[in-house]
This record gives C-alpha cells, sequence and structure tokens, in this order.
C-alpha cells in the first residue's frame, strides 16, 4: 500500500523555509522586536533581545575556539541558556548536541567520545545534574555573551571539523543520540532543511500564530523538543520553557500564563489529573488553551477521555520519530478521533506498508511503515552500514514500525522487532497493553516477548496507582475475557516504576534483558 504526496505542496512548504534554524528569529526580530520570545521561570527574552545575544554568543563561542563543522555538546535542561546556544550554533554552522544531564557519566561520555565534540557546554546553573558532570570533567566558568555562568570543557585538539554545506538540505544542525531498541546510541544528523521542514508542516496544521505561547517542557535534548521550539520560533510565537516536569507548575501556568498549545506524552497528562485528584480540586482550569497534543507512546483511551472531559479540548494524537525530525502524522484539529489513530499524513510525507519479505500490503493490512521525505535524516554519524540498512537508493526510511491505514488515517500497531510470535500468530504488545491500560490501578504498562522451549511467551509489566490493592492475579483476571487465548500475559510482573526516557518513553529492551538475566 503507498500513500503519495502532492509533490506541488512540498514544493511550495520548500520554497517558503529559511536556509538555517537561527534564521527562523530574523525576520520577527526586525517587524515586531518587543514580542516576546523566550520565558523561563527566571527571566525572558523578546525577539530583539534574542537575536542579539544569539550574535554575542556565536562571537564568544569563536574565541572559544568553536568552528564551523565542530561538534558542540551542550549538556542542560530546557532554558533560555539552552535555546540560545542552540541557534547560536546553527550562526556558526556548527552541530549542536543536545544532551540531558540527567543522563549517566558513561552515557555521557559514550556521546562525547564518538561525536569527537571540540567542547562541552554545561549550564550549571539551570541543573544540578549539569554540575555535578562539570565538576566531573574539571570544567572551567564562563561568562558566554549575556547567559549565566556556563561551565566549558577543554578543547579537544585532536578533533576535526566537518565539511560545511551551503544548502540546508545537506548541512547538519543538529546530532541527536538514540538508543533505539537497541541500547546502543546511534547519533542522527538532523539537516536544517529536515528540521524546518517538519517544524513548518506540524505549525501548519496546528495553525500557530504570534498570538500562541507555547509551553515546552518535552526536553530539547530530545527531537520532540527541539522541533517545538524551532515552531514556535518560526511562527514569531511566545515559548514558555520549562526545566523539569511539575504537575503544578504546569496547572498554574495554563491557568495564570495564557499558555494556547501544550504538548506531551501520555504520561505528562495522567499525572496532570493525578495532580488534581490529589489537591482536591473539583475541575482544572483550561486557562487559554486552544490545543492540546500527545505523541511518544501508544495513547490509552481512557486516559485521552478523562483528558478531554477535564480540558474540554480534543487531546490529538501524532506519531513520529527521531530519523524524521520528527513528524510522520497528526490528528487535525477540524478532525478529531475518539479512537487511537495517529492522523492524516503530515504535508509532503510518502508512506508505504511492506510486509516482512518487501511486499506491499493491502490496504487496512499490518505491515512495516516505511516513509519519505524532506523531513528524513541525512543517516548515521559514522555509521555508513546502519544508514543504508535505514534508507534504500530512492529515499525511504524504514521507521521499523508495525502499522496499518483506514482510508488516509494512520494507526501505529507496534515495533517490528517487539513483535512477538507465539505458537505461530502474530501478537502486538499494543493491543494487549491497551487492554491492560484499561484497568483503574494502572498507571502505564510495557508487554514483551521472552524465548521458552522454541517459542515466545507474552510477559507484561505493569506499574500500579501508589496505594492500590490490586495484584498481578486480579490484572489476569482483567484482561483475561478480553484477549484470545496465544495473547494473554504468559506472566504479569508488577514493579514500582518502568525504566523510561526523559520524555517518558518507556525502555522495553531493560525489561527483556532483566527477563534474560532471571533466565541466566
Amino acid at each position: 500500500m503507498l500513500k503519495t504526496v502532492d509533490t506541488d505542496q512540498a514544493a511550495r512548504i520548500l520554497s517558503a523555509l529559511p536556509r538555517r534554524i537561527d534564521h527562523v528569529i530574523d525576520r520577527h526580530a526586525a517587524e515586531a522586536p518587543d514580542r516576546m520570545a523566550l520565558i523561563e521561570d527566571s527571566g525572558s527574552l523578546t525577539y530583539g533581545e534574542l537575536r542579539e545575544a544569539v550574535g554575542t554568543v556565536a562571537l564568544d563561542l569563536t574565541k572559544l575556539g568553536i568552528r564551523p563543522g565542530d561538534r558542540l555538546m551542550i549538556v542542560s535542561e530546557n532554558s533560555i541558556p539552552l535555546a540560545v546556544l542552540l541557534l547560536a550554533a546553527s550562526r556558526l554552522d556548527v552541530w549542536a548536541i543536545v544532551v540531558n544531564p540527567r543522563l549517566s557519566a558513561r552515557e555521557l561520555d559514550q556521546i562525547r567520545d564518538h561525536s569527537g565534540a571540540r567542547r562541552v557546554l554545561l549550564t550549571t546553573s539551570v541543573s544540578k545534574e549539569a554540575a555535578s558532570h562539570a565538576a566531573r570533567y574539571e570544567t572551567q566558568a564562563h561568562l558566554i555573551g549575556p547567559l549565566s555562568e556556563v561551565a566549558v570543557t577543554a578543547l579537544n585538539e585532536g578533533t576535526s571539523p566537518e565539511p560545511v554545506e551551503d544548502s540546508p538540505k545537506d548541512q547538519v544542525a543538529v546530532l541527536i543520540y538514540t538508543s533505539g531498541t537497541t541500547g546502543t546510541p546511534k547519533g542522527v544528523m538532523l539537516t536544517h532543511e529536515n528540521l524546518l521542514f517538519s517544524a513548518k508542516t506540524t505549525a501548519d496544521i496546528r495553525r500557530m500564530t504570534p498570538a500562541d505561547k507555547q509551553y515546552i517542557v518535552l526536553p530539547i535534548s530530545h527531537i520532540v523538543g527541539i522541533s517545538l521550539l524551532v515552531m514556535t520560533l518560526m511562527t514569531g510565537a511566545s515559548v514558555r520553557l520549562a526545566s523539569k516536569y511539575d504537575p503544578v507548575a504546569l496547572a498554574k501556568a495554563i491557568s495564570n500564563e495564557g499558555i494556547t498549545i501544550l504538548n506531551g506524552v501520555p504520561a505528562t497528562y495522567q499525572r496532570l489529573l493525578e495532580y488534581k485528584s490529589i489537591a482536591g480540586l473539583s475541575k482544572l482550569d483550561p486557562g487559554s488553551l486552544r490545543l492540546i497534543a500527545v505523541a511518544g507512546a501508544p495513547l490509552d483511551l481512557d486516559l485521552k477521555s478523562r483528558v478531554e472531559q477535564e480540558l474540554g479540548l480534543s487531546l490529538l494524537n501524532g506519531y513520529g520519530i527521531t530519523e524524521c525530525s520528527p513528524g510522520l502524522s497528526g490528528v487535525r484539529i477540524d478532525a478529531p478521533r475518539d479512537d487511537q489513530a495517529v492522523g492524516p499524513l503530515l504535508p509532503g510525507i510518502e508512506a508505504k506498508i511492506l510486509g516482512l519479505d518487501g511486499t506491499p500490503k493491502p490496504p487496512g493490512e499490518v505491515g512495516e511503515l516505511h516513509v519519505r521525505g524532506r523531513n528524513v535524516m541525512r543517516g548515521y554519524y559514522r555509521a555508513p552500514d546502519l544508514t543504508a540498512k535505514a534508507i534504500d537508493p530512492d529515499g525511504w526510511f524504514n521507521t521499523g514500525d508495525l502499522a496499518r491505514f483506514e482510508g488516509d488515517c494512520l494507526f501505529i500497531v507496534g515495533r517490528t522487532k517487539e513483535m512477538i510470535i507465539r505458537s505461530g500468530f502474530n501478537v502486538y504488545p499494543a493491543e494487549i497493553e491497551a487492554v491492560l491500560s484499561t484497568h483503574a490501578s494502572v498507571v502505564q504498562c510495557a508487554v514483551v516477548g521472552r524465548q521458552v522451549d522454541g517459542n515466545e511467551e507474552v510477559v507484561a509489566f505493569v506499574q500500579l496507582l501508589q496505594g492500590t490493592g490490586t495484584t498481578a492475579s486480579d490484572l489476569m483476571a482483567h484482561v483475561g475475557p478480553q484477549l484470545t487465548s496465544y495473547k494473554r500475559p504468559s506472566e504479569i510482573i508488577v514493579l514500582p516504576a518502568l525504566p523510561a526516557t526523559s520524555t517518558g518513553k518507556i525502555l522495553k529492551h531493560k525489561l527483556a534483558e532483566s527477563l534474560r538475566s532471571q533466565a541466566d
């Protein structure tokens, strides 16, 4: 099955894009310099101030020996310093590597060494975790432009800059390290055109204007956070930055600060509803919200319904992956859904559904999702073999996700590598997770396969509400009548919390590893 793109529409989108991500602020700085661009708890910058700060910081980075084509690692939570450093790197044609300070020392070192970063910058005034890493690296404190103090590592004299490409299609803007399902980090090279194309298409379907104020708590160390930042500045709207997720702070910001757009993962909304219950509120104040969106994990329909009832808006589901900058599809604001669909494809995206043998699947059937568009990454850094496996010579990227179309609407069924083959039947973890999530005590869950006697069995990991008396046996009784025999879990394991990334994505490979270690 093939979904093609309107080439004229894609050409129109491309023709309207600037050449670099830092250029998105220039027109707004010239036309409305006093309009608010970035806001955080401790301060703010107008568009005029932001443009001046980016120029000053770019000059200071040059004095620190940062050259065009260098990789610059920025260890920071969401903050104004991080946003300015990211845009200043773009202004110098430097590859920015934004890293979450909550990563371990081993993970940071792995990214630094693989990327050949020229320097590592750490916003110690923003994050105690960043300060801890800075102490380990024996950094020196620098005042970079108007930013608060930034810790800077010694210059990596042995690294060479990458060639600078004039075309935004070829020049890398950011290098994002993602572990995927294997646990081994891969550096995803996203170009300026990748990021700008994805941001523009998403901003358009969300009908964003300068009057919007977007709350960004999803980490800018992750592709979603970067894309939200770029799309908001591209439209001349205001960015409200939050360094860490706090449902109390979010509820207050929605009520008092004129937030119009909120993006999150399912856990973002789950914890917001939990706060309402714990605080004894009769209802959350939706303030000026006009759009709420979710992505990054399977969406429990009960959670979706409760959020919509609480905030009086449709919760718009979407789908994207790091390698696609990230947007691929999204439920439209004027066509809400009451199911788990992730919406039609975004403008400029082509898709096809193939069997694991590479043959096209008929409409409605599940297969592996392949996509093509100007948002698809340049490749994996220093990994040509991995790149060749992911992107074919015609530019089709294999997402590794199992999906199906109903008309123009896309449904994500699960990961190809996560599909469980039990007694010859294909079992899709997302289906079982959806059934488990209907139990009132389940906060989140994840289903993986376990090898046993030449077969695979289904194992579910579950996190329950604090204080609940629900047991694994209760959950078995709940799912039993709703699933055919080969889909029922052989075991349900209750954990205090499930391992997850900073964006809330559950790390299934860690759960699978725990099963293998038990077997050993």
